[in-house]
């Protein structure tokens, strides 16, 4: 019972001890132990195999006691009784210490769990942070670039208001040519139409003129 004992305490402190230092994927190892042990059945066994210390170890505790009210009965601890009384504390501390590594153990798995979980989301929320940021910079550059687009469209409607200005005033100063001959015009046609009347009325005086002639002839 106590080899066994010992052996149970030695593989509880190699657990124990991986789980508090990280040597290479020996950690991973007894974390995947652990979960395998508390899967299926093996929490009901080990529930059982604890109980049943615990009833060791009271039994050992109890089996101290007696010895020691005998001893103080009697005045003096029989050689056999020492040796019981020996066997029994080194029973009792064997599986008290056995009892307090696996709570240690279950309790540095379960918060190693946690960690680990907690590490996952983190390196989860920082690729969601990093595509975040990725998506702000595109939305960025689409923004710069729009404004570029932007601007250029301004300069290009600057453009072209100057030369619709340049139009209007170029169809304005046609405009103005146009009525100017237009002017021009009407007073050629006055100034022909006076030379017409002129014309008639100088034919007009030449045959008065030539009928006196020929009338004096």
């Amino acid at each position: 019972m106590i080899q066994l004992l010992f052996l149970v305490l030695f593989a509880e402190g190699v657990v124990a001890l991986l789980l508090m230092v990280k040597v290479g994927p020996l950690r991973e190892l007894a974390m995947r132990t652990v979960d395998q042990v508390k899967t299926g059945k093996g929490p009901a066994t080990v529930k059982t195999l604890a109980c049943t210390l615990s009833v060791i170890l009271m039994s050992s505790v109890t089996s101290i006691l007696k010895i020691q009210n005998r001893g103080l009965k009697l005045g003096t601890v029989s050689p056999m009784d020492q040796v019981l009384w020996r066997t029994h504390l080194l029973e009792a501390s064997l599986i008290g210490f056995t009892l307090f590594l696996a709570f240690v153990i279950d309790r540095l798995h379960h918060y190693l769990g946690k960690l680990i979980t907690l590490r996952k989301t983190g390196n989860t929320s920082r690729e969601e942070v990093e595509k975040l940021q990725m998506e702000n910079r595109s939305l960025r550059e689409k923004e710069e670039k729009s404004t570029a687009e932007m601007k250029k469209l301004q300069q290009e409607v600057a453009k072209l208001k100057e030369k619709m200005k340049k139009l209007k005033s170029e169809t304005e100063e046609h405009e103005k040519k146009a009525s100017a001959a237009e002017v021009h015009v009407n007073a050629l046609q006055k100034q022909s139409e006076e030379l017409l009347l002129e014309y008639d009325r100088l034919l007009e005086d030449n045959q008065i003129l030539q009928a006196q002639l020929l009338s004096r002839g």
